[in-house]
């Protein structure tokens, strides 16, 4: 089979290495990839928001299935072109991939079929959300409608860093057209768990759960980020809050989609918070989250490809999904700077044994020599018996990777360990 994986980053590194598992595999394209991964793919310098070129090329090349991995095509409609082309693909229609596409959607379906989620108020007019501002609780959290490469959440301590938050997405347009929508809603307390899911709009299946850690500095210190590495399983995902969050959030979101019109096809991300309420919905994603896919398809036993072509076909009740029972972690080496500016063009490289466990977010092959290109340059995830060998292994291959200007969290998986001894 010759196979197209659209997106250029750590994610799609983690889902070609799964795929090329598959011994029916013949080729992999991916557009536009990057310098690493053209270790495991051919690379091609097709935007991934280039939906013309993409069904141009995958028409010409005579592309068998597609695998459209980030949030930006699918929300443009990435599948939906693909389809009308007669190429099948994994991943959410348009119709579906509003989900993640307006933040306004997600909440207000959440509200319509009582999922469990944050109180929350819309606002379109900058004058009423900073009358609302006025009075709303304060810690809030203030999210831009639209995408915003993951930074358009705002948790503000005080009124002022809520109205300069609102401000700069509805006024000074931070985010573009994504913030001329805002939402304020309720700050929630408690643990994050990111549970990402198959599903072919009718079952859902799980995947191994996860933990992100989005802040720059150790000890969950500095900016926000795209993530600076994660691990799996998260301990705060019991067996009792997994039947919870089956029973309240996953088939009710599943089923609410349906219900809309809109049945949803691929991967469903849910971010969640364990309350002392019981698990609410952060935010979902309507594709792999990035970089949880780089710990939790390592734990993947059964092949990858039958899994995403049952999503599409409708046949996953009958197709077996099997995770290890093992642990993994994954560590990010990012350039210094990073979420803000940061230099690039430094030489990336990697012993033998850490290219075999690390996938390449942010780098370019220039004259044989990969280069950092990126703020996220590497992620180097181990798997082992237990989580506090798999963080030990990740950061012994991490050692392997090197680039000037580099930069990585230590604690990695601390908050986790701390949590095995407090969570049964």
């Amino acid at each position: 089979m010759k196979l197209l994986v659209v997106g250029g980053g750590g994610r799609e590194h983690a889902i070609i290495k799964k795929l090329k598992e598959n011994p029916e595999v013949q080729a992999i394209y991916a557009l536009p990839g990057n310098g690493g991964i053209a270790a495991d793919a051919t690379c091609v310098p097709i935007g991934a928001t280039d939906i013309e070129g993409i069904v141009k090329f995958a028409l010409e090349h005579g592309i068998d299935y597609a695998v459209v991995a980030p949030d930006d095509p699918l929300v443009l409609g990435a599948v939906d072109a693909l389809n009308e082309a007669g190429i099948s693909c994994f991943g959410p229609n348009k119709a579906a991939a509003i989900i993640e596409g307006s933040k306004a959607f997600a909440k207000d379906l959440m509200k319509k079929y009582g999922i469990p989620t944050a109180k929350y108020e819309i606002f379109t007019e900058l004058s009423q959300a900073l009358d609302y501002l006025d009075t709303a609780p304060i810690p809030t959290v203030v999210k831009a409608d639209g995408l915003a490469l993951g930074k358009g959440v705002i948790i503000a301590q005080t009124r002022e860093e809520a109205k300069e938050a609102v401000t700069d997405m509805m006024a000074n347009a931070k985010f573009g057209k994504s913030g001329s929508t805002v939402v304020i809603e309720e700050f929630l307390e408690g643990p994050e768990v990111s549970v990402l899911s198959f599903t072919d709009g009718k079952t859902v299946v799980p995947m191994v759960s996860s933990m992100d850690h989005k802040r720059a500095g150790d000890n969950d210190t500095g900016l926000n980020t795209g993530g600076m590495g994660t691990i799996a399983p998260n301990p705060y995902y019991t067996p009792e809050v997994a039947r919870r969050c089956m029973e309240e959030i996953f088939l009710p979101t599943i089923r609410a989609m349906e219900e809309e019109g809109r049945t949803f096809k691929g991967c469903l991300y849910f971010g969640l918070m364990i309350t002392k309420d019981g698990p609410k919905v952060i935010e979902y994603n309507c594709r792999f989250g990035d970089p949880e896919t780089q710990v939790v398809l390592p734990l993947l036993e059964t092949d990858l490809l039958t899994i995403m072509q049952a999503t599409t076909n409708g046949t996953l009740a009958r197709t077996e999904v099997k995770f290890s029972d093992k642990s993994a972690c994954c560590v990010i080496k990012a350039s210094a700077g990073y979420p803000l500016s940061y230099e690039k063009g430094f030489v990336l490289t990697m012993t033998e044994e850490a290219a075999e466990h690390t996938y390449v977010a942010g780098a370019k092959l220039t004259d044989g020599k990969l280069l950092t290109a990126g703020g996220r340059v590497t992620g180097t995830t181990a798997v082992a018996d237990t989580l506090a060998e798999a963080i030990r292994q990740a950061y012994r291959l991490a050692e392997g990777v090197h680039f000037d200007n580099a930069y990585y969290r230590r604690d990695i998986g601390a908050r986790a360990m701390k949590a095995c001894g407090e969570v049964k």
